[in-house]
Parts: structure tokens; C-alpha cells; sequence
């Protein structure tokens, strides 16, 4: 069985501090929040006062107006990230060209997918008892990454995995076992989750996970590893990148922005929302990754941490790294881009995948904003509100999720 490199050729980002892979590692450095009030009468009686919405973007850059109206919000941002994603890896896409479409797959992560679609068309139904036609093509999970094949005219594997906080890490991980394997030489992979609506944000109130605290400024309600935070802030994106063969891109010119090194994924077995206290299968998947990898741990110079802004997460995350990374674990700078991007659920992952990568390529790590006073339990180095001059060459990207699972993938950057 072949085992090839995989790299990184292209990134794409539609981001609620940043449009654009560049404005998004500004933003980033600068420690740009993306957080706002809630906008529209829907929204009324939440106790939520944030959410980290992509105000700017405007669908019909890059669909129809017909079309827009036909599948969920999720789907033009992952649409204009994957555009982006090409660009930057000097990829078109040639409408008659079979031979190069059936070279690249989609591996699309999202956890609400179709969701928030679900939601209105339930409204429309008990309204008006009339629910789009398209109710179930656009909320069944499944057909969400044919919409970017479609759209794209890419006619190889094409699938959706939706396994919560981690579903785009995962996404790129098995984007990368394909590639390895040589099933297919190119993936489009990365995630994409537009779940602001007002059910979904009531739910996730019931739940007590969101934060509820009226800030004067809803940019400081991300508040990951703080002694003052109340819970994470509901947010949306995509960030999409273009895996390929190393091999491949030498042989067309491409120039690598990364390179997978490793990847793993495992299950606590043990709840639905909470992360067994033992923290054993999150540190699991960090070593299975770096086994991956082929490194040890004292060879990692960064983490990107899960970093949701709840009390446990945060806890038991600090806790699962040091017993992964050891000693070791107290060098190492780390942080949370959730706290400038709030969580965009599914898509996380790759958020802070692309954060990760295009910040170190310039030499750099970014903070963990709205830090100023840590709780006893959170004791890293999380790169607290400034951005830091980091010259590391590899990098832990973490991720947890609701249903006990947790995926880390470990990234080389040139």
C-alpha cells in the first residue's frame, strides 16, 4: 500500500474577524475579535448578548440568489473558502476537464450542517404549513458536500463527517488517509457550520454552556482559561483547505504552505457532553498523533487548544496536556483562537488549523485574548492577550467534542 506525504497547497477562509485567509491572519495577530450583539427581533428573549457572525459576507458573491435560498448558510461560506482554497493553490477547475475532476475529493467537516435551514423551514411548516422543497436535500447532512462538488465541478470522493467539535479536524484527517493511501491525489478538505439561530442558541442556553453574562462590549465574552469566563460564544465560518500528494504538487509546481504530519482520533465512551475526568483518551490521541508523526512531544514548539471558554473544557484540557506533553507542556506557548472567533462548532478544527499555519508562517503565534486574570486550574503559557514571535517548524492542533470524542493532528510548517 503506497504512503504518501501530504501537504498543504492552498487555504480558504470566510472568517468573523477576517474574509480572506490574509485579513484572517491579521486579525488574528492583531488579537481582532469577531464577536457581536445578536441581530434581528428572533433573538429578543435569549439571555445570550454575543454571537461571532461573518457580518460582511454577502452570499450571492458566490452563488444566485435562487440558489442561496436553497441550501443553508454553511454552504456559500465553505463555497467562497473553497474558491479561495483553489486560488491558492493555483488549481481551476476547467468545466470540460473529467481527467483533473476526478483527481480531487471533498471531505467537508460540519456539526450542524443543515440545521438552522431545518429550523425556519419547521417555522414556515407550523406558520404557513408550507416548508421549502428543499428541506430535505439542504438539511440532510449528506448532500451538503455534493453542493461544493457541484459548485466546483470535482468528481471525486465526496463526503461529510459530522462528529461534532472535531467533525473538521476529522475531515482533514481522513482527507489525509486518502492521499496517503493514494486513493485519490488531491482533497478539498476543511469545515464549515453557520448555527446561529434562535432554537439552536435556546438549546445550547438549556444547556448552560454559552455564555450568558451581559458584557459591555460583546467582544470580551470569549474568555477562554479565565477565572471570570461563563461559557463559549456561538459562532460560524469556514476554513477550507487543498491537501495533495507531495509528489503531486512538486510535479505541478505547487508550493507547499504545510505539511500533515500526523493525525488520530479516539472516544472517551463516557458521555454525552462531558469529558471523562481521567483525561486519559484525549491524552490517547495526542500520543497516537505524535506517533503519527513520527516525533516526540519535547518536538512540539506550538498548540492550538481546543479553548472553548466553558469551565470543564478548559479545565480538563489544560489537565490532558500536561499529561501528554509532560514536563514539556509548560514550555510551550499555547492559545485559543476561539476567543477572537468565538466557536464555530464543526468547523473549529480547521479554524484553528488555518490559524495555526498561516500565523507561524510568519514567524509568529497569536494570543488568547480577553485573558487578563487566569483561573487557578488553567496554568500554560496560553499566550495571554499579546501577540508572541514563535519560530517553531511543528505544531499540536487539538480538538474535543460533545459524545466523548477528541481528535489532535500535528502540522509541519516550512
Amino acid at each position: 500500500m503506497s504512503c504518501h506525504r501530504v501537504v498543504i497547497t492552498g487555504i480558504g477562509v470566510v472568517s468573523p474577524n477576517g474574509i480572506g485567509a490574509g485579513a484572517f491572519a491579521d486579525a488574528c495577530l492583531a488579537g481582532k475579535s469577531g464577536l457581536s450583539r445578536p441581530a434581528g427581533d428572533a433573538f429578543g428573549d435569549l439571555k445570550t448578548s454575543a454571537v461571532a457572525a461573518v457580518r460582511e459576507f454577502d452570499p450571492l458573491t458566490v452563488m444566485t440568489a435562487i440558489d442561496a435560498r436553497r441550501v443553508p448558510r454553511m454552504i456559500p461560506l465553505a463555497l467562497a473558502a473553497s474558491r479561495e482554497a483553489l486560488t491558492s493553490a493555483n488549481l481551476t477547475i476547467h468545466p470540460d476537464d473529467i481527467q483533473l475532476q476526478r483527481t480531487i475529493g471533498v471531505a467537508l467537516g460540519t456539526g450542524g450542517g443543515g440545521l438552522a435551514f431545518v429550523e425556519e423551514q419547521y417555522r414556515q411548516f407550523f406558520t404557513r404549513g408550507s416548508p421549502s422543497l428543499f428541506s430535505i436535500t439542504a438539511g440532510t447532512h449528506g448532500n451538503l458536500s455534493s453542493e461544493l462538488s457541484i459548485a466546483l465541478h470535482l468528481r471525486g470522493p465526496s463526503h461529510v463527517l459530522s462528529t461534532g467539535c472535531t467533525s473538521s479536524t476529522d475531515a482533514i484527517g481522513y482527507a489525509t488517509m486518502l492521499i496517503r493511501n493514494g486513493v485519490v491525489p488531491m482533497m478539498l478538505a476543511g469545515g464549515a457550520d453557520a448555527p446561529i439561530s434562535p432554537g439552536i442558541l435556546h438549546a445550547f442556553e438549556k444547556m448552560r454552556v454559552v455564555s450568558t453574562r451581559r458584557w459591555e462590549d460583546p467582544r470580551d465574552s470569549s474568555r477562554p482559561f479565565s477565572a471570570d469566563r461563563d461559557g463559549f460564544v456561538l459562532g460560524e465560518g469556514a476554513w477550507m483547505f487543498i491537501l495533495e500528494s507531495f509528489d503531486h504538487a512538486v510535479a505541478r509546481g505547487a508550493k507547499p504552505q504545510a505539511e500533515i504530519l500526523g493525525y488520530a482520533s479516539t472516544c472517551d465512551a463516557f458521555h454525552r457532553v462531558q469529558i471523562a475526568p481521567d483525561v486519559a483518551e484525549p491524552v490517547r490521541a495526542i500520543e497516537l498523533a505524535l506517533n503519527d508523526a513520527r516525533i516526540n512531544r519535547e518536538q512540539i514548539g506550538y498548540v492550538n487548544l481546543h479553548g472553548t471558554s466553558t469551565e470543564l473544557n478548559d479545565r480538563m484540557e489544560t489537565l490532558a496536556m500536561h499529561k501528554a506533553l509532560g514536563e514539556h507542556a509548560k514550555q510551550i506557548p499555547m492559545s485559543s483562537t476561539k476567543s477572537m472567533i468565538g466557536h464555530p462548532q464543526g468547523a473549529c478544527g480547521a479554524a484553528g488549523i488555518a490559524a495555526t499555519i498561516l500565523c507561524l508562517r510568519r514567524g509568529m503565534v497569536h494570543p488568547t485574548i480577553n485573558l487578563d486574570e487566569r483561573d487557578v486550574n488553567c496554568d500554560l503559557d496560553y499566550v495571554a492577550n499579546t501577540v508572541r514571535a514563535c519560530e517553531t517548524k511543528v505544531a499540536l492542533c487539538n480538538c474535543i467534542a460533545f459524545g466523548s470524542k477528541n481528535s489532535a493532528l500535528v502540522v509541519g510548517v516550512d
